[in-house]
């Protein structure tokens, strides 16, 4: 499975996301298609749809494990998000530089869902920071980590519980029961994730120009202050081992969100986006390294 862990994670490295036939887009189509047909205002029908679904990802994923070495590594790319992330961050902060502001308004949404239409430059770099910092441990570590815990059933699994919390997981009137199960189990399941990825974010902020102790007291303090129990704490390691703040009001689809600062110094600039894909990238090479390290101990 180690072996299978880094060759997944070069390719993930060298190509991104498949540009067509992602496994996990097709997940997310027949998610969709079970919420048409299954959906009610229930948490008891919510947490029946999650369950049924994440364990038909875990199957195929065990199938797909015990046919080698190859069938393996693409699960373990199918399922990362690194590359992708970091290039999408990237765009942003091209366009900001260039002070292209109404078109990194429009490239933000292939990062996250919040409205961008009123956002500043600094807004726009904030979003794009948390962004960064959020998906490091959802899209990379948690998926390394499930996959050294439980091998493909456990990338395949998680990739799915991470997917349907994107589709089902909101706080508006048609999800707030039914999506329910789906925030619940992701928040369970990237809970060590999260907070290794914090760890590691302290422990490697000198190498962007930060304080292991400022990124440290951030996460300690103002982490707990979020609204989600795991974003919180990566979003405020990055923001004090950039020596940025982030947080404060912000809105999905019209509805108004307050949300705690996070860290201290000033709001981020488009040069900032650049050093948290850094960080990102030493996060997710040490979480690889140690995620090796424990499965070959664990092989042994």
């Amino acid at each position: 499975m180690s072996a299978a862990l880094v060759a997944g994670y070069a390719a993930d490295l060298a190509f991104g996301d498949p540009r067509r036939g992602h496994p996990v887009a097709g997940f997310g189509q027949l998610a969709a298609a079970v919420e048409r047909r299954w959906y009610r205002p229930s948490r008891l029908r919510g947490a029946i749809v999650t369950g049924l679904l994440v364990m038909l990802a875990a199957t195929i994923g065990r199938a797909a494990g015990r046919r080698g070495f190859l069938a393996t590594a693409a699960t373990t790319w199918a399922t990362l998000g690194g590359g992708s992330l970091r290039g999408e961050a990237a765009r942003v902060g091209a366009l900001l530089a260039d002070e292209r502001v109404d078109e990194a308004r429009a490239a933000l949404r292939a990062l996250c869902g919040r409205d961008a239409g009123t956002l500043d430059p600094p807004g726009l770099s904030a979003a794009v920071v948390e962004s960064v910092a959020e998906n490091t441990s959802d899209a990379v570590v948690g998926a390394l980590w499930w996959g050294t815990v439980a091998g493909p059933a456990g990338l395949a699994g998680y990739r799915a519980a991470n997917t349907l919390d994107a589709m089902f997981g909101h706080r508006d009137d048609r999800y707030a029961e039914f999506g329910w199960a789906a925030a619940r189990l992701d928040d369970a399941l990237n809970w060590p994730a999260a907070r290794f990825s914090a760890l590691l974010a302290c422990l490697l902020a000198p190498l962007v120009g930060g304080s292991p102790r400022r990124a440290w007291r951030a996460a300690r303090d103002d982490g707990p202050r979020h609204p989600s129990p795991n974003a919180g704490r990566v979003e405020a390691a990055f923001a004090g081992a950039l020596g940025v703040t982030l947080g404060g009001p912000l809105s999905y689809g019209g509805r108004r969100e307050d949300r705690p600062a996070l860290g201290g110094g000033p709001r981020p600039a488009s040069g900032d986006i650049a050093r948290a894909s850094r960080l990102s990238e030493l996060i997710c090479a040490a979480a690889l390294a140690a995620c090796v390290a424990g499965g070959l101990v664990g092989e042994r």
